[in-house]
């Protein structure tokens, strides 16, 4: 069992506690009573996620079956002189027999489900919230940019992903939101703490009709490592009505170059294109996304929430050095309130003419009421030329108040 990120909780509190006297105009007893009034009077928050989730690959006699449960306790605490403070306390346990290879307990005999057995602080941050559409965040945090598919949580993923980070978020100006945030340390799915320097820029305009134009720059820099690399892109998405129907469009595109100490050979290009229709309440979209590769190297997304891209078997978190284009087909809508949703991929190497193979993903899935949640969900990946057949599927129920 691995515990990690306590110093945050002693940290959390000091900050909010030094700085009162800079933002203060009041006597030391007044600070201390708004203190105590912001410590009583905050809210609680607790989930509870039950999955079990079995895989059968290929190639691996054993079929992995875990059972676990993740459990988050969390407490907000209100304001004193714009200043709050949030931790959030997460643990993640194996129900039953451990029949699984989590990377970390040495079962090696079953096929991948990395929900690692692991107690720790998963968010901690002190938060400074002005008026005049500025607020910065310190601490350990929750950072989802865009659609997630460069800076995300991994929230499929019993432990989340989360950032040791300072982050500047303003909307001072009309329609615009900036982001610029600077990594000290990556906390991922697996339980470990990755050293990195990073800076994030993400910048978007809201104000034209067609939709939503983001541009941004992500600089990654790894202690003990040379996979660096920075990323500029622009991305525009929106949706016009066209009469009984709703049209969805998304572009993106992205280049990928050397940084710090990685090497030239990093270079490489994203695009995404994608259309849709909402037609009596069902959406179809058809989508082409290449992460670009030469042969050498493959476009990478290090701190993507991968899971929900590209397949929900996972055989595509880390891009080929070929490069991966997934073309790819979903249809979604409800049914008497129960979410349905269907994908199929198809899969091929951006260098060359290898043959990636396919992919089926089904979802049904319930909203019960405004805390319970039960849902079912099945990846089915056909092998081509790289990796192996591999079939997953997921139930879960959830709990959040």
């Amino acid at each position: 069992m691995a515990i990690r990120g306590f110093s945050i909780i002693r940290w959390v509190p000091r900050i909010m506690i030094a700085t009162l006297p800079m933002v203060m105009p009041f006597s030391a007893v007044h600070a201390e009573s708004a203190v105590t009034k912001a410590l009583v009077e905050g809210t609680g928050s607790a989930s509870l996620r039950y999955r079990y989730e079995i895989v059968d690959q290929e190639g691996i006699t054993e079929k992995a079956e875990a059972s676990t449960v993740r459990t988050r306790i969390g407490y907000q605490t209100g304001e004193v002189a714009d200043f709050s403070a949030y931790v959030e306390f997460e643990d993640v346990s194996v129900v039953g027999s451990e029949r699984f290879n989590s990377s970390a307990n040495g079962l090696t005999a079953y096929p991948f489900v990395v929900d690692v057995e692991s107690t720790e602080v998963n968010q901690g941050f002190v938060r400074y919230q002005p008026n005049g559409g500025t607020t910065v965040t310190a601490g350990r945090q929750r950072i989802i940019f865009d659609n997630a598919r460069f800076v995300g949580n991994v929230g499929w993923r019993q432990n989340e992903q989360t950032f040791d980070a300072l982050m500047v978020v303003n909307k001072s100006l009309p329609d615009t939101e900036v982001k610029y945030t600077y990594l000290g340390g990556v906390n991922n799915i697996k339980a470990q703490h990755i050293g990195i320097s990073g800076q994030l820029l993400n910048i978007s305009y809201s104000g034209l009709s067609a939709g939503k134009l983001t541009a941004y720059g992500y600089m990654f820099d790894y202690k003990n490592s040379i996979a660096d690399s920075q990323t500029l892109g622009l991305r525009f998405s929106g949706k016009q009505p066209a009469g009984d129907l709703k049209l969805h469009y998304t572009a993106e595109f992205a280049m990928q170059n050397d940084f710090a100490d990685a090497p030239a050979t990093v270079d490489a290009d994203y695009t995404l294109l994608e259309a849709g229709v909402t037609v009596v309440g069902i959406t179809t979209k058809l989508g082409y996304e290449v992460l670009g590769g030469d042969g050498i190297y493959g476009f990478a997304t290090p701190l993507a929430t991968g899971h929900a891209f590209n397949g929900w078997a996972d055989k595509f978190l880390n891009t080929p050095a070929a490069g991966l284009q997934d073309a790819y087909l979903s249809v979604e809508g409800q049914v008497a309130g129960v979410k349905l949703l269907a994908v199929y991929h198809e899969y091929s190497a951006d260098e060359g003419s290898a043959d990636y193979g396919s992919e089926v993903n089904l979802l049904v899935a319930k909203k019960l009421s405004k805390h319970y949640a039960v849902g079912v969900k099945y990846a089915g990946y056909d092998a081509g030329t790289i990796s192996v057949d591999t079939d997953k599927l997921w139930m879960w129920a959830q709990a959040s108040f």
